[in-house]
């Protein structure tokens, strides 16, 4: 099996250390990310989600235990540069990360900063907006975009970075649903064709349908993980610890205490219907 991308070791992570504000955001995280893989992490606020996501690339640092980057130790400042590159973040609040007044020197403003020649910039502008279908509004100022194009507008940007890895940490939740659509269908997109490691957080249920992985965050430790079927098979569970599942699954769920045979993990429309169908 190939070596983790990232990788979490006994991660220990508290705000305002020795205060009396003292909290444990993250306690004995230990989890591996590996390349190409569809991470979702779910939980409710305050359950150390967003935490998790800023370890990734060094933007936090564990009170104890290590984060590993392609082996790379994020304790160490040396190579937090190079963590970075390797690793990119985008945020809820598109207009945080847009800063220049057309969307192309927007998207090129990441690589302008690494020094890269400019004939290599442009190469990397054209393929990052084309990889989130926007390139038909290069020359459009940021500021006029929907919110869903912004925040493709700030992937483009990252993905000009040519980083292994995108953490998104709650990228849709500013978003109308046809802006949430749009966002997804590029996060998949990058996930399979280019072949981008993705860790998404999210408390959206239904955007993690389709991952590989869901890791389940509650009061800083991992509740649960494992495939959506085998995480939303466990529906008491969840609602324990205050997170829905989707629709159909709590349909499912109801249909079976009702007597009806549906098999657990009812994940999507079509699989209830073959199931009800049969």
């Amino acid at each position: 099996m190939a070596e983790p991308l990232i990788r979490f070791e006994g991660v220990h992570f508290r705000y305002n250390p020795d205060t009396e504000r003292e909290w444990a955001a993250l306690q004995d995280i230990n989890v591996d990310i590996y390349p190409g893989e569809f991470v979702a992490v779910l939980g409710h606020n305050g359950s150390g989600k967003s935490t998790l996501a800023k370890h990734c690339n060094a933007l936090l640092i564990p009170s104890s235990g290590r984060v590993l980057v392609n082996g790379l130790d994020t304790r160490d400042d040396a190579v937090v540069w190079q963590i970075r590159q390797t690793v990119g973040m985008v945020f809820q609040n598109p207009d945080n990360q847009l800063v220049a007044t057309t969307v192309e020197e927007d998207v090129a403003f990441g690589p302008e900063n690494l020094g890269i020649p400019t004939r290599e910039i442009q190469a990397r502008v054209d393929e990052a907006l084309r990889a989130v279908g926007m390139e038909a509004y290069r020359l459009h100022a940021p500021h006029q975009l929907s919110g869903g194009q912004k925040q493709r507008v700030a992937i483009a940007g990252m993905i000009a970075m040519r980083p292994q890895c995108i953490v998104l940490d709650e990228p849709t939740a500013m978003l109308d649903p046809e802006g949430r659509r749009e966002v997804m269908s590029t996060i998949h997109r990058l996930n399979e064709t280019e072949k981008i490691t993705i860790v998404h957080i999210t408390h959206h249920m239904d955007e993690v349908i389709n991952a590989d992985r869901v890791i389940i965050m509650a009061d800083g430790k991992i509740a649960l993980q494992g495939t959506p079927k085998e995480v939303f098979s466990q529906v008491e569970l969840l609602r324990s610890l205050h997170l829905d599942v989707p629709q159909v699954t709590a349909l499912s769920h109801r249909l079976r205490g009702r007597g009806l045979n549906l098999p657990e993990g009812i994940i999507t429309v079509e699989e209830m219907v073959e199931c009800l169908c049969q």
